[in-house]
């Protein structure tokens, strides 16, 4: 499912990551990558906060549509 319509709160597992190269290098360079386990925090018209490791992070909707998750 796309991290936009994911529960919050609630432990995901980054299955897939799609879009353009800019897309997939910038949540790379993040340390979002498939099998990765993050947690999606907070969702607001601009953008979402995710849970990263120890790390918060806030990315647009443009780049957190390319996230797709699935929850554990």
């Amino acid at each position: 499912m796309p991290i936009l319509i994911a529960p919050l709160n609630q432990e995901l597992t980054v299955m897939k990551i799609t879009g353009g190269d800019k897309a997939m290098k910038h949540l790379r360079e993040l340390g979002i990558v498939p099998q990765m386990k993050i947690t999606l925090l907070s969702q607001e018209a601009s953008g979402v906060i995710l849970r990263v490791g120890d790390s918060r992070l806030a990315i647009d909707n443009d780049i957190a549509r390319a996230i797709l998750v699935e929850a554990l």
